[in-house]
């Protein structure tokens, strides 16, 4: 006998049944539809997670377009492949069911129905068979989280969740607490494009298990030679992605020229964030879409940097003609970095020294910026070279993907060190249990002695805690003779994972 909740959804919206149905065809015995065989390195983390008996919910987050749904389906044909029961596998796009966003309780009026009508039993009489609840693009969904607890906390359920906005994500942890994994997924790895552009492969230098090792100076020096081990590749790898950032869509289309893989970038990574997921925001809160893609413009004119408020006034009253507050340009921002294109990396604070100093910004992924600006800015060794004028905003746009490449790994606390006093400035410092590490971005052929003062003398303060640094360069030249100090270029420090 359907339940009563299962017949109201039934009877309301016959739209979403048969888009739910197209959405399994498996359970047609029908594959999975557009597979891809290249797999991002999150693919066996997933599949650790969903037979792990550590937590029953898997939560993959990241911005649009980076290969979500695509893990989803790769995980789901693995399944398959192992002997589940087709019939024991759900997926769900919420961004292509729109009514159901207008449900209570959407995922359990789903899973209800799914009992009803493709089980023919309810989930707790499947004994230790598990349902795997697949759930695409959860973060605009109403309670998503308390809903996911309530399944699997009394039914045999293990399920994938994925999200592009970590702040709406984040905020599920406590109700999911003790039965969540998270994982952080952004653009194409360096090794990830040598394997999709069939340039040959690379492994990972460090897995995902632990960040234990990066407190060993050992590790970095490691790293340092893995890179030069495999440098004809790295360095192939990294002309590619100083050409075409990240973003799977642009290596995939490789014989497209880069103005027309720009516009799809802007419209399906920056336009749908700011159109889609800016109207799915709080009810009764005023959103201004030219507002955002003015913050977003700032946010890629400085990336790199740490603006001060003045600056954001300004800039935007002259473009906009408007006077608009700080504390809407600092909601902006904070929706912007929620929804993964841009980051905004915090002070560093020390013994309660509590002084304000603004974020530093750093975007997604470098193509972003150059999409949105229509400006190209080389960070490869050779495209440097061919134009030296550029060589200070590549500095800044090295430094950010340095910033995005260490804050994409969960659990891995990254600040920057404002310079204070007599203290100098450093570009990033990593937090590591009770240790940090220092690390400066000096992106030029000569590096000089005074370079390195940020460094020394954040290594030198001993309640910092932190026995050597780290310093990202250009090339493969050892920058520093300073034994304290870790030199590795950009294009070795990539391929970390």
């Amino acid at each position: 006998m359907p339940s009563p909740q299962a017949t109201l959804f039934d009877l309301n919206d016959p739209v979403s049944e048969r888009l739910l149905r197209e959405m399994n065809p498996w359970w047609q015995g029908l594959g999975v539809p557009n597979l891809q065989p290249v797999r991002r390195w999150a693919y066996e983390s997933l599949l650790r997670g969903l037979n792990s008996q550590l937590a029953p919910v898997v939560v993959l987050r990241g911005p649009r377009q980076v290969g979500k749904s695509t893990l989803q389906a790769q995980v789901i044909d693995e399944l398959l492949r192992q002997g589940v029961d087709p019939r024991h596998i759900l997926r769900v796009q919420f961004d292509d069911v729109k009514p159901l966003h207008r449900r209570e309780q959407p995922i359990l009026e789903v899973v209800w129905w799914y009992a009803d009508h493709v089980l023919g039993a309810p989930l707790g009489s499947l004994g230790r068979q598990p349902v795997y609840l697949f759930l695409d693009e959860v973060q605009n969904l109403r309670d998503w989280a308390p809903q996911l607890k309530h399944l699997v906390d009394l039914q045999p359920v293990r399920a994938m969740v994925t999200g592009s906005s970590a702040l709406r994500i984040e905020a599920g942890r406590d109700s999911l607490a003790g039965r969540i994994h998270t994982l952080e997924l952004g653009p194409l790895l360096l090794r990830e494009i040598i394997e999709l552009r069939g340039l040959g492969q690379i492994p990972a230098y460090h897995p995902p298990n632990g960040l234990g090792p990066l407190k060993d100076k050992d590790f970095w020096l490691g790293l340092r030679e893995f890179g030069e081990r495999h440098q004809a590749l790295r360095d192939q790898a990294f002309t590619l992605f100083s050409g075409r950032g990240g973003y799977p869509v642009a290596h995939k289309a490789a014989d497209e020229p880069w103005e027309r893989v720009a516009d799809q970038l802007v419209e399906t990574v920056v336009r749908r964030a700011i159109q889609h997921d800016l109207r799915m925001g709080s009810r009764g809160v005023k959103r201004d879409e030219n507002l955002l893609e003015e913050v977003f413009r700032l946010a890629c004119r400085y990336v790199g940097q740490s603006p001060k408020q003045a600056l954001y006034l300004d800039e935007i009253r002259q473009a906009l003609d408007a006077n608009v507050g700080w504390q809407r340009v600092l909601q902006y921002l904070k929706f912007l970095d929620g929804a993964l294109l841009v980051r905004l990396i915090d002070p560093l604070e020390l013994r309660l020294k509590k002084r304000k100093s603004p974020a530093k910004l750093v975007l997604s992924d470098h193509s972003l910026r150059a999409a949105w600006l229509q400006e190209s800015v080389p960070i490869d060794p050779a495209g440097l070279d061919a134009a030296p004028h550029l060589a200070v905003l590549a500095g800044r746009i090295a430094e950010s993907v340095v910033g995005q490449f260490f804050k994409s790994i969960v659990n891995l606390d990254l600040a920057y060190f404002p310079e204070r006093g007599a203290e100098p400035e450093v570009d990033y410092v990593l937090t590591v249990g009770e240790q940090r590490i220092p690390v400066e971005v000096k992106y030029r052929r000569r590096i000089e002695h005074a370079d390195t003062r940020g460094l020394r003398a954040f290594i030198e303060k001993s309640h910092y805690n932190a026995p050597f640094g780290l310093l990202v360069t250009l090339g493969d030249s050892a920058a520093s003779d300073d034994p304290r100090i870790v030199s590795l270029p950009l294009a070795s420090l990539l391929l970390m994972r």
